[in-house]
């Protein structure tokens, strides 16, 4: 009877509960689908929310940027016109809230700033905590500085442990002992195998190690036979190291890597490939050449530049090469047959003459050459050159000039070996020959000088018929010129002024003169109706340049011929005759100074400078009556020059001649009655040491000219010397009353105060002054100058403190000037004066006391060489500052030769430098009258320290 069972998967098509979510026993979460809710619905629209709303009483809600503006407006004036009481409006209220924002901020970085302070106050940081420290290393000094120990190493290091040592046990040592042994009898049980040991006894084995040290004792013994030696170590050598390495670089030679080898293969290839398609190509075959001579293959060298000559007989240069590849003896085989093929070749002709080793031999070849190539410049001076003699050396070119008729240089040397009278028909028959050279004119100027520096009778030719002969070298010259651009040969002013430079440089100085006269006005000439010509001043700068250039170049004569023919020219121009008398006192003689200085006042009567030159150059000469000479004429032509009275007294003055220096001082105030002249009668008046007479004269002179600030100076200056320091001050103020721009009447008047103990005074004076005179950088160094000495004499912490701060302020006000730069840098410390040094030369690169500080800083540096170069480069840039050359030669006489000292002694007194403060301190002080610039440069180098 069959049995109806359960169906297991009956749930699958009953619905499921209504919380039943799938997975939910393994941890998965329900989720709900579009599906399960139906389809979506539209919510209220806003009116429909509106009108619920006020059916409920509720307000509705406003948005507050429903009337914004999207440009400015907000609000109700979203819609409105913004007119220009708006903007005034707007503006109004923006002031009233940057006001209001004002008063606030200001109340806000009050309460921040009390806010940092107090936690500065809790929280120092560590740089304030020692500053109190840090200012009281200013008193350590150098001893307890230098009694400073060094801080070592505190780490706790690793102490090394003690080593330990062991007693070896005695089997060690026994069998140590026993290890190197061995026996020479035999056991009873070798004896009976013979000497052999049975395998079952391990103890009496063949001793191997003994075998093989023998054996490597019989290998050295015999290495050492082979190389020749008798040591025992057999680590020797007979190899020579030099040969060694001579071999080895031979050897290098020859041998190619396999690149080399692959890269000769490929080329050679190349060129067979070259050579076969074009066999009349001659440079193919000088390269197929060339690589086998490069791969070591001489012998198919040969054969291929070989083949190459019988493939292209007409090319010289296929033949040159093949000599080259052979032997001496074969080479000349090899020319001797280039020759009948290539006959005209000249190449061919010389390299077969170089082949000969003796003259006569390359005689017989060129002269060969010459029968085939007789139109060859080349062959024809290389045949001359192997002339020994004259005759023979005249009858060659002879016979070169009748077949090379347009040879310039086979004239030119034919010329110079014919006699002065033959010379003159060989130019003139070159000259016909080719009109369109300018060497032949050039080489007849330079005969017909030569002819005028002749003897005659064994006696020179006079000075007129000198002179007369020396004409005809101009006269030549010039001709020349005019055939030149008669036959269209122009040659440019640059061209004839080398030509010139040419002519000095072989010895010929009146011919480059005679060039320089033709010359020098082409291109620069007025012509008629020409509105490009050039003016007088654009001509004589012209010829200025030209002339520097000549000197730059080292070519005097030139120079001096460029400056003579301008003052032919224009004789009235001052610069003109101080650049030639520049150029003379260089490079010419004192002769020749005194003649163009004698022109020049001639010429230039008014020009009070020529005169002064001409007067210094014979008083330098030591004649002083041709000085007083020069000074009398010069007073004829310039009766109320104060320089000429000046110059005179200066003359009188120190040749000790003091009473006439007097009187013509009296002279001259009454003649040129200037505040000058003034001057320099109280200042010699205080220099002779009347002081009284000096006293009256200021005075005198106070009442002519209240303006002038030297008189003040001076009568202040004699007060103080003899201790009346009211009246020194009363000077000094009514000076400054009067010229309160004079800055050195300040530093007096400060330094005067200073003196008689009032620091205070002297401050406020400096301090009036820079009120007076602003970003003055003296009154700011002499400012710093008080306060340092203030600090030197209290030794006060603060009154270098105050020092410096004064410097910081002057260098604010004044960050170019080399003087307050050079005393920051010596204010620093020695680590930091170089960066201080750096900062100074951007500034102001080009102030002298900076470079002379910084060759100061390398002097103490022990940079020597350094040093001497920046000395040179300050007084490079200002020759008139004086401490620059005292600075440098108390270097050299430190460190310097004494070759090194008079060339700085030299170059000081052709500087002639005046200025500096301790230069015009010293050579202004009336003690040291009528020293010389040798002198006070010496007294100067003294003073520095």
């Amino acid at each position: 009877m069959a049995t109806n069972k359960p169906n297991k998967l009956a749930f699958l098509s009953m619905p499921a509960p209504a919380s039943y979510v799938a997975g939910l026993g393994r941890g998965a979460s329900g989720f709900t689908t579009r599906s399960d809710i139906g389809p979506a619905r539209e919510g209220p629209s806003a009116e429909v929310i509106a009108e619920a709303q006020a059916r409920r009483g509720e307000e509705q809600e406003v948005d507050p940027e429903q009337f914004q503006d999207p440009d400015n407006e907000y609000g109700l004036f979203a819609g409105t016109t913004y007119e220009q009481d708006d903007e005034e409006a707007d503006k109004i209220y923006d002031q009233v809230d940057a006001a209001m924002d004002a008063r606030r901020k200001a109340r806000r970085e009050a309460r921040e700033q009390e806010e940092l302070a107090k936690y500065r106050a809790e929280r120092p940081k560590i740089q304030q905590q020692f500053s109190d420290l840090k200012r009281g290393l200013s008193s350590v000094t150098d001893e307890e500085w230098e009694n400073i120990p060094e801080v070592g190493n505190l780490t706790r290091r690793k102490r090394r442990r003690d080593e330990r040592s062991f007693v070896v046990p005695d089997s060690v040592v026994v069998g140590d002992r026993a290890k190197g042994e061995y026996e020479n009898s035999l056991d009873p049980m070798q004896q009976e195998t013979g000497g052999l040991a049975t395998p079952a006894d391990s103890d009496s084995l063949t001793n191997f190690v003994e075998i093989g040290q023998a054996r490597d004792k019989i290998l050295s013994l015999k290495l050492d036979q082979v190389s020749g030696t008798s040591t025992a170590s057999g680590l020797s050598t007979s190899i020579d190291p030099r040969g060694y390495l001579t071999s080895l670089d031979s050897a290098s030679a020859m041998l190619k890597t396999s690149a080399e080898i692959g890269d000769i293969k490929r080329a050679r290839m190349l060129f067979d490939s070259l050579v076969k398609s074009n066999p009349k190509h001659a440079p193919g075959w000088i390269a197929a050449a060339c690589l086998e001579e490069h791969a070591g293959r001489m012998v198919a060298a040969r054969k291929t530049i070989m083949q190459g000559c019988e493939m292209c007989p007409k090319s010289e240069d296929v033949w040159l090469e093949a000599a080259r590849l052979h032997n001496n003896n074969d080479a000349k085989v090899v020319l001797a047959n280039a020759v009948q093929h290539v006959s005209q070749s000249v190449k061919i002709w010389l390299a077969a003459a170089d082949l000969e080793s003796d003259a006569k031999s390359k005689k017989r070849v060129l002269r060969k050459a010459l029968e085939h190539i007789p139109n060859s410049v080349l062959l024809w001076k290389q045949t001359v050159n192997l002339e020994t003699s004259a005759v023979d050396a005249r009858i060659l070119l002879s016979r070169a000039v009748e077949v090379i008729p347009l040879s310039v240089d086979l004239w030119l040397a034919l010329a110079r070996l014919e006699t002065p009278e033959k010379a003159k028909a060989v130019l003139n028959r070159a000259r016909k020959s080719i009109p369109t050279s300018h060497e032949i004119w050039i080489a007849a100027a330079r005969l017909l000088e030569q002819e005028a520096d002749r003897l005659v009778n064994g006696e020179p030719l006079s000075p007129e018929q000198r002179a007369k002969e020396l004409e005809t070298v101009d006269k030549t010259i010039e001709a020349g010129v005019r055939g030149l651009r008669k036959h269209q040969v122009l040659l440019t002013r640059e061209q004839w002024l080398k030509e010139a430079e040419k002519c000095e440089s072989d010895g010929s100085p009146r011919t480059c003169e005679a060039i320089v006269k033709a010359c020098i006005g082409m291109g620069l000439e007025d012509s008629e109706g020409d509105r490009s010509a050039m003016g007088e001043d654009e001509k004589l700068d012209v010829w200025l340049g030209d002339a520097e250039a000549a000197e730059s170049r080292g070519k005097m004569g030139t120079a001096r011929a460029i400056i003579a023919y301008a003052l032919r020219c224009y004789p009235g121009r001052k610069t003109l005759w101080m650049r030639a008398a520049e150029l003379e006192k260089a490079h010419g003689t004192r002769e020749s100074l005194d003649a163009i200085l004698e022109r020049a006042v001639h010429h230039c009567p008014q020009v009070e400078v020529l005169w002064l030159m001409a007067a210094k150059e014979k008083w330098l000469s030591n004649d002083v009556n041709a000085a007083r000479e020069v000074l009398a004429r010069a007073f004829g032509a310039n009766p109320e020059s104060e320089q000429i009275w000046l110059a005179a007294v200066k003359l009188e003055a120190e040749n000790g001649e003091p009473g006439a220096a007097r009187e013509l001082l009296t002279r001259a105030r009454s003649v040129a009655d200037t505040e000058r002249i003034w001057m320099k009668s109280a200042a010699f008046e205080r220099q002779q040491g009347q002081l009284d007479l000096a006293l009256e004269t200021l005075k005198t002179a106070l009442a002519k000219f209240p303006k002038f600030a030297k008189f003040y100076m001076i009568q202040g200056q004699i007060h103080e010397s003899r201790g009346n320091i009211p009246q020194a001050r009363a000077s000094y103020a009514a000076g400054l009353k009067a010229c309160p721009k004079v800055i050195p009447l300040w530093i007096l008047a400060s330094r005067l105060e200073e003196k008689d103990g009032k620091s205070i005074k002297a401050r406020s004076l400096l301090e009036k002054a820079r009120l007076v005179n602003p970003a003055n950088d003296e009154l700011w160094a002499e400012a710093v100058h008080v306060e340092e000495r203030a600090a030197t004499t209290s030794s006060t912490s603060q009154a270098q403190a105050q020092a410096k701060a004064m410097l910081a302020r002057g260098l604010q006000e004044c960050p170019t000037s080399g003087v307050l730069w050079s005393m920051s840098i010596w204010s620093e410390a020695r680590p930091t004066r170089k960066s201080r040094s750096v900062d100074a030369l951007k500034k102001s690169a080009d102030d002298p006391i900076i470079v002379c500080t910084v060759a100061r800083l390398f002097w103490s540096e022990r940079k020597i060489e350094k040093a001497r170069t920046w000395f040179g480069r300050s007084v490079g840039i200002n020759e008139d500052w004086g401490e620059s050359w005292a600075w440098w030669l108390k270097f050299e006489r430190m460190h310097g030769t004494e070759e090194h000292r008079e060339e700085v002694r030299k170059r000081c007194v052709a500087a002639e430098p005046h200025h500096s403060p301790m230069w015009q301190s010293i050579a202004k002080d009336p003690q040291n009258t009528g020293k010389s610039i040798r002198d006070l440069l010496e007294m100067v180098a003294d003073a520095l320290n």
